[in-house]
């Protein structure tokens, strides 16, 4: 498979260029490096069949470059963070709906496929649960900002569904619940790592609203691995499918559960939405994923622990933070493998026989990636 990944060096971009390489697939990224980093992608430069390209996906003449070359688009650009959105609003409109409308016209012209990154942020209020994919959408005022995402990424959808009906465009939609892991930053708004962060550190965790609001959050190796196979499965074409993890918890014992992994003797603060986003501000009380759908598809769905995840986070984060190196290392044990912080010297030798391209796919997210040069700020839907 020839990839080409929108948003290639932020955070699911970045892993999921990880798994294509390990599955045998050559990978062209391309990012403007404005919420993406360098330093998610720094441990894949210079690797066989891996290319990084910094430019903006709404340069078509290069899109059409790049598309030309490529079998299957990995659209994942866009604005995200609810943080971002509400402090660009113009930029964001333009970047999600613009570089989409260039995407699937490249990819038309191309005859290439393409895997759209959307969001369950378009359910809006809905809190009714599990959600499948035909739940209604419900949203708020367009005088609340907050919205614009879900708009947005809405409008994703009915044009990604409009290039298929009219011009036969083979899409794939993809809908992330709440994708967390190694990477993320917590910069625009996302909660484990500004929650795991603040742990670490013994500062206030910070609750935006009563921390009775609950989440599901999946694990990006997951996710990665299920946008993989949906890319690869011909029934896949011209549907919409949630990806996430069914595990639901609340805020508060999101917040109570990363305390007590990391031993942090940080307080709990609670913080009025509008006063940490924008005065009218309004949040669900539930978001559940059906991902029923998924599992009848490809044979599979996220199922990750909720545990296993954050401890990978912790590990991630005490790694590459040297203020953090001081901290007590945390270990489990999962998949028969040790995840710790200490840095593991490579084997001396290596097996010499090349794994199949579906054994490398599950290798390269069953095992801990290699920590970025830096936590600048990275790119991640949802």
């Amino acid at each position: 498979m020839r990839a080409l990944i929108t948003g290639g060096a932020g955070f699911i971009g970045s892993h999921l260029a990880e798994a294509l390489l390990a599955a045998g697939h050559s990978v062209a990224a391309i990012d403007n490096l404005a919420t993406g980093s360098r330093g998610n992608i720094e441990h894949l430069m210079g690797r066989p069949g891996f290319r990084f390209v910094e430019g903006d996906v709404l340069n078509e003449a290069q899109m059409d470059r790049l598309v030309a070359e490529s079998e299957v688009v990995f659209h994942l650009a866009a604005a995200v963070g609810v943080r971002w959105i509400i402090d660009h609003p113009l930029l964001s409109i333009r970047t999600n709906i613009r570089a989409t409308e260039v995407v699937l016209e490249q990819a038309s012209r191309h005859r290439a496929r393409v895997v759209l990154a959307s969001t369950s942020e378009v359910y809006g209020k809905n809190d009714h649960g599990p959600l499948s994919e035909n739940s209604d959408s419900v949203i708020g005022p367009t005088q609340i900002t907050r919205w614009l995402y879900a708009n947005t990424k809405a409008t994703d959808e009915f044009l990604a569904y409009a290039y298929h009906r009219e011009r036969a465009l083979p899409v794939v939609i993809v809908r992330f619940f709440n994708t967390v892991g190694p990477r993320q930053t917590g910069q625009y708004g996302m909660v484990v790592p500004r929650f795991v962060r603040q742990a670490l550190r013994n500062e206030p965790i910070t609750i935006y609203g009563d921390g009775g609001q609950s989440r599901c959050f999946t694990y990006v190796g997951d996710a990665v691995r299920s946008v993989i196979r949906l890319a690869e499965t011909p029934a896949a074409v011209g549907e919409v499918f949630n990806i996430g993890c069914a595990q639901e918890i609340t805020i508060l014992d999101l917040a109570r559960k990363i305390i007590a992994l990391t031993g942090s003797a940080s307080p709990l603060r609670f913080i009025p939405y509008d006063q940490a986003y924008e005065r009218g501000f309004e949040d669900m009380r539930r978001r559940v994923p059906d991902v029923s759908k998924l599992r009848a598809t490809i044979g599979y769905a996220p199922h990750t622990p909720l545990e296993e995840n954050l401890k990978r986070i912790i590990q991630h984060m005490q790694a590459t933070d040297q203020q953090l190196l001081l901290r007590p290392l945390v270990k489990t044990e999962h998949a028969h493998i040790t995840y710790t912080t200490e840095p593991a010297a490579r084997p001396s030798s290596q097996a010499s026989t090349t794994p199949s391209p579906a054994r490398a796919e599950e290798a390269a997210l069953s095992t801990p990636s290699p920590p970025p040069s830096s936590l600048s700020p990275v790119a991640a839907d949802d």
